[in-house]
């Protein structure tokens, strides 16, 4: 029996590394509109931290585009008791968060229906959905607002006895403006999870509720934190249904309460940006705390089907 000696290694010179693909010039410019993008919405938020940090007499002095001679916290602690912000944080949750929960619960099992079940018409109540949310509010502020006075409420539930000025109004108008574009996202993100996974359980004899709950509902988790990152933004940074539904200074939600900052002559702006950035504060943790839920909801959704 003959032994072949094994084959020689290539030498190290003739091993060459795997070519990049060429940069297209098309991607570059795609990069560059990118950033400056990026760069022109965090422009305005890093100027008001800038401008939050330096005496109001020294940007007057020099202007807001300068290098600063004094550093100072002491705008954000005046804010925080002068804007009475702890009070309008606990106004702005008890309208956020029953919205948000409400919203997204009742947005999945519409789209459940919708995407899931053998309901005639269904493709034609996603599109009335979708046509909801073009219409502006704006054109809705006069009717709803004298409804709003004639709905009653008893006197535990609303101050003023109706549905104006109170919490439940506020809670109702972020339900029904942001429950269609929560179908229309949600239901698209259901039909591309496969059917036999609903039809094996509809075998076993599971109920809708089971199927929706128990099977549908934790596979959209992705879809489920990136609507609620983007509900709670919208219904916190809200102020015009506020404004416009309520009339008690003390039920008013966050975005209100840097009114309190402006003077009735005079207004300090480096007072009234650290005010800003302690408002915009949440939703920067918010997103942080869930920013990787919410780009893989985007990108499922998006990639499949």
């Amino acid at each position: 029996m003959t032994l072949t000696a094994p084959a020689a290694a290539p030498p190290a010179q003739s091993r060459r590394p795997p070519s990049r693909p060429p940069v297209r010039p098309l991607r570059i410019l795609l990069h560059v509109f990118l950033a400056l993008v990026a760069l022109g919405w965090l422009l305005p938020l890093a100027l008001a931290v800038y401008a939050s940090l330096r005496p109001y007499e020294e940007t007057a002095r020099l202007g807001y585009f300068s290098l600063p001679e004094h550093i100072t916290l002491d705008y954000y602690g005046e804010a925080w008791s002068q804007a009475e912000l702890p009070h309008y944080y606990l106004n702005t949750l008890i309208i956020v968060v029953p919205g948000v929960l409400v919203t997204l619960f009742l947005a999945s099992f519409t789209a459940f229906a919708i995407a899931r079940l053998r309901i005639p018409g269904r493709k034609v109540l996603l599109v009335v959905f979708t046509a909801g949310n073009l219409l502006p509010p704006q054109v809705l502020i006069t009717p709803l607002y004298t409804l709003y006075t004639l709905i009653p409420l008893p006197e535990w539930l609303s101050d003023s006895q109706s549905l104006y000025d109170s919490y439940l109004g506020l809670i109702l108008i972020h339900v029904a403006f942001q429950f269609g574009f929560c179908v229309f996202v949600m239901a698209n993100f259901m039909r591309t999870i496969p059917e036999e996974i609903t039809e094996a359980a509809l075998v076993d004899g599971a109920s809708v509720w089971k199927r929706y709950w128990r099977l549908t509902l934790p596979l959209c988790r992705p879809v489920l934190a990136a609507l609620s990152t983007l509900q709670f933004t919208w219904m916190y940074n809200d102020f015009l249904w506020a404004l416009v539904l309520m009339s008690s200074g003390d039920k008013l939600p966050v975005t209100s309460a840097l009114n309190n900052l402006r003077g009735q002559f005079f207004t300090d702006y480096n007072l009234l940006a650290a005010g800003s950035v302690l408002v915009a504060l949440p939703t920067l943790i918010v997103f942080q705390l869930l920013h990787k839920q919410f780009v893989a909801g985007l990108t499922l959704g998006a990639t499949k089907g």
